[in-house]
């Protein structure tokens, strides 16, 4: 294990994460944001040949706090403080890009999968599809520290949630929410939201089509699976047929901040709003369709 990297996860990034609502959730719903948190570690900024500013292309900015109502609501909210240029808990465990490390990699490790090989595997090579963020090779020991005090206690976490919410209540549904670059000109319209299930397989399609239809009813372009049909949380965790519900989520941030200065735009509380009404929504229609589910006692 890195020592200087341990020691600066453990002053930088105390906690690492945070589950908000736990002790007041009365519903089986959960709010997860994997790529908002923006606590860069002093190591990090140290070994990267690009400025703090650049490296902020590939974080979901601000999309915790888009959700900070669902608690209200009785939801429960997870959200990571360290950056998806530090780390992606979107992927695999060891979903490396073999370019990016000194030394031959284990044969544990996936290095084949097109996340990998396009340098945005658990440890991204590349920001923005382009920018290369490090200055020389990492060591392998690098990696394995952040995914050991970082990857691993996160899923660790939210798989504890997920499990304990569904044996309390007999299911569970768990949005799992990202931002994505505007695309501007893009052929037949660039959507403001895409909801990823897997095609159906990881979250029930009544539950897609509730979500859908509300956007769409409030004059939002929805696009459903395509361009992003889901990540590795959305694969691992939705087990429909076992109660496990997981929609994947994207919000283009043009929607609510500027892409260059990561400055909040007066459309902020508007899109805040809107999904504090979705989260009341699922409150209010998941126990019709799932044919009610147990009522936590108060």
């Amino acid at each position: 294990m890195s020592h200087e990297e341990a020691q600066c996860i453990a002053a930088e990034l105390e906690p690492p994460f945070s589950v908000v609502g736990v002790e007041s959730q009365r519903v089986p719903i959960i709010f997860n944001s994997p790529h908002s948190g923006r606590v860069y570690p002093s190591v990090f900024i140290e070994s990267s040949r690009l400025s703090a500013q650049a490296l902020r292309k590939s974080e979901d900015a601000y999309v915790e706090e888009l959700l900070a109502s669902a608690p209200e609501h009785g939801a429960v909210l997870m959200h990571a403080h360290f950056p998806r240029a530090y780390i992606d808990i979107n992927r695999e465990p060891y979903e490396l890009d073999p370019l990016l490390f000194s030394g031959r990699l284990p044969g544990f490790v996936n290095s084949q999968s097109l996340r990998a090989i396009g340098g945005l595997g658990t440890i991204a090579r590349i920001v923005n599809d382009k920018e290369e963020i490090y200055r020389g090779p990492l060591k392998l020991e690098t990696a394995f520290t952040r995914i050991e005090q970082l990857y691993k206690p996160y899923h660790a976490a939210l798989q504890a949630l997920l499990q304990s919410t569904h044996a309390r209540f007999g299911t569970v549904f768990m949005v799992d929410c990202h931002s994505m670059p505007s695309q501007q000109g893009e052929r037949g319209g660039w959507p403001d939201f895409v909801l990823g299930d897997r095609f159906g397989a990881s979250c029930a399609p009544e539950i897609t089509r509730l979500v859908q239809s509300y956007l769409k009813n409030l004059g939002y372009r929805v696009h459903l699976n395509k361009p992003y049909a889901g990540g590795y949380i959305t694969e691992h965790y939705g087990k429909p047929h076992n109660g496990m519900h997981v929609l994947q989520i994207e919000i283009d941030r043009s929607l609510y901040m500027n892409e260059e200065t990561f400055e909040k735009s007066p459309s902020f509380p508007g899109l805040q709003w809107d999904l504090s009404r979705l989260t009341g929504l699922l409150v209010q229609e998941l126990p019709h369709w799932s044919g009610g589910y147990k009522m936590a006692a108060e």
